[in-house]
């Protein structure tokens, strides 16, 4: 059985699939694929031999198939040298010394922290596209609602307060830009995920003069970015991911915020299509997809500390801050995908209430409209902000204060007091955002967008 990090809550955080990328078993076969392809790539330098090579990988494929290596055995064995590569290297040469390969043909010139880096590399290569796949599918929901309602009027909140009319659609437009951003970001960052490969000290001595060839050839047999320089502990592609994460989920969680707002009971404004309930209340719609997003996005920072203060390795090996990444790496991996993975169906599915929302428009009696009214009234009267001010906090309706009427109509203040009209630019920033994402170059790692 494939063995995630939470077999229980993975499904209700949205983490199943990317988890399956992420796996104890992801983890072996990642190791094994690195080992197999370092021996490859020490053949095409010359300190292998081809026929070896092709062994070393139809036996590491072997010890990929489920159950050839008890993975429970191999964390035991793993605990003394602090770290799985050593048992496995010692399982791998035993397996391919039956079919005559020197042990020197597997683990060539590296230490165990090359294999385990760009095993890490490998894995969060793998697990950034399924990442980016939702984040990507949360963007093009979120502006599929903003192409939908462009002028779908709705309250604009700022500080908790009504302020003024908006339109959903650029309520949604401002989501997926920034979802958009995100996933860009963490395209880069998983685009320039390099190969790890210094030997004992990052010197390469060991497969001198062929060091740097021989890196160069295990990033092109591996598929990720070559490195200029071992760096071991220079830990800025950890960082940058982690970076790139931690901003992931924040693009995540605005929507998600809103959304969960916006679906209380008294806005009412937009319903998830298959809400949850309540285990006490049969009457409770919750919306669920917004909610866990919201909760795998929230553990996320504290994840992207751990990368970030973790960074000061020391000298050319750290003692715990390297060994400190493993899972951080992997959990926030998780939690990034899982929280894009809920929102994507949260917004996917969104059910808008333009009824609800222009209900919320009129509750303030036109008040939300002042602004407009006192440029208007500001025409005839140096006092039209005192007028106005006076007006709202007596609570007297704008359309019936009698210094307001004395010098506005009441067809001007119908005029002044429909939301509709006082747009501004709301319906042209949709335009403006959708356009933008058109004209954006397919975004594509490693050949897969």
């Amino acid at each position: 059985m494939t063995h995630t990090r939470g077999a229980l809550f993975d499904p209700v955080f949205g983490a199943s699939e990317v988890a399956e990328e992420l796996s104890d078993r992801a983890w072996v076969l990642a190791l094994l694929e690195v080992e197999a392809a370092l021996t490859r790539a020490a053949a095409t330098v010359g300190l292998a031999d081809a026929a070896h090579a092709a062994t070393v990988t139809a036996v590491a494929e072997q010890l990929a198939a489920p159950g050839a290596v008890d993975i429970a055995d191999l964390g035991r064995r793993s605990a003394a040298g602090g770290n799985p590569v050593i048992p496995l290297v010692k399982t791998l040469r035993a397996a391919v010394a039956e079919h005559g390969v020197p042990a020197a043909a597997v683990h060539v010139g590296a230490t165990s922290q090359d294999i385990l880096d760009s095993a890490l590399m490998l894995l969060s290569r793998r697990a950034g596209h399924r990442v980016l796949a939702d984040l990507r599918a949360a963007a093009n929901a979120a502006a599929e609602l903003a192409r939908l309602h462009r002028t779908t009027p709705v309250v604009a909140r700022t500080l908790g307060q009504q302020a003024l009319p908006t339109t959903f659609g650029a309520l949604a437009a401002s989501w997926c830009t920034g979802l958009d951003d995100a996933a860009d970001q963490l395209a880069r960052a998983l685009s320039a995920l390099p190969v790890q490969y210094g030997g004992a000290a990052g010197t390469l001595a060991a497969v001198h003069p062929h060091g740097p060839a021989l890196a160069d050839a295990l990033a092109d047999q591996l598929g990720l970015a070559r490195q200029v320089v071992p760096w071991h502990t220079v830990r800025t592609p950890v960082a940058s991911l982690a970076a790139a994460l931690g901003v992931a989920a924040g693009a995540v969680s605005k929507p998600a915020t809103d959304v969960t707002l916006m679906a209380s009971t008294e806005f009412g404004e937009v319903a998830e299509d298959a809400p949850g309930g309540s285990s006490a209340m049969p009457h409770k719609q919750n919306p669920v997809a917004a909610i866990t997003a919201r909760a795998a996005a929230r553990r996320v920072p504290g994840l992207v500390s751990t990368v970030l203060s973790a960074m000061d390795h020391e000298f050319a090996r750290a003692a715990g801050g390297w060994h400190a990444e493993w899972e951080t790496v992997t959990d926030l991996l998780r939690l990034g995908g899982g929280a894009a993975r809920r929102l994507a169906a949260s917004l996917g599915g969104l059910r808008v209430h333009p009824d609800a929302m222009a209900r919320n428009l009129d509750i303030t009696g036109g008040l939300i409209l002042a602004e407009r009214v006192t440029g208007a009234l500001a025409a005839h009267t140096d006092a039209a902000r005192d007028i106005v001010t006076a007006a709202a906090a007596a609570g007297i309706p704008l359309d019936q204060a009698p210094e307001i009427t004395a010098h506005l109509t009441a067809a001007e203040l119908r005029d002044l007091l429909d939301p509709s009209h006082y747009l501004g630019h709301a319906a042209d920033l949709v335009d403006r955002a959708l356009a933008s994402r058109a004209a954006r170059p397919a975004r594509t790692i490693g050949g897969h967008p």
